[in-house]
């Protein structure tokens, strides 16, 4: 059973929306620059694999930034996992984002992907850890 493990470093982010204009779709300049980010975070592991399994399962650890405001008793719990983030983004399009930016580098298609399980959490180390491994 293959599985790949690795690491996006900052801010989590959302895929945006795409923008309609003059005739033509827009990817948003935020959304592509993370997607690139997920891109080489992956290409940047020690072992690249390729996952060919008809069935994936994704498990990601999403950590937040804790805002430069919060007062010590509210960081402490942050730190703590007892105060977790419930403002945006979505989990759900920070999943998407990271899925589809591996689409063809680590599998056919997110298509594959059968089960996810994504937690946000708040960190002094922004990132998103994914684990994605065949069923």
């Amino acid at each position: 059973m293959k599985e790949i493990k690795f690491t996006i470093l900052g801010q989590p982010v959302a895929k945006g929306r795409p923008i309609f204009g003059a005739g033509r779709v827009y990817t948003p300049e935020k959304t592509a620059n993370y997607e690139q980010l997920v891109k080489f975070s992956y290409l940047q592991t020690e072992r690249i694999k390729f996952l060919e399994g008809e069935q994936l399962k994704a498990e990601l650890m999403i950590y937040f930034a804790i805002p430069k405001s919060t007062s010590k008793k509210t960081t402490a719990k942050m730190i703590a996992g007892t105060e977790r983030p419930t403002k945006k983004p979505d989990i759900d399009n920070i999943e998407k984002i990271i899925f589809d930016a591996l689409n063809g580098i680590a599998y056919n298609d997110d298509s594959q992907i059968v089960s996810c399980w994504a937690d946000k959490f708040y960190s002094t180390v922004p990132r998103v850890e994914i684990q994605i491994r065949e069923v």
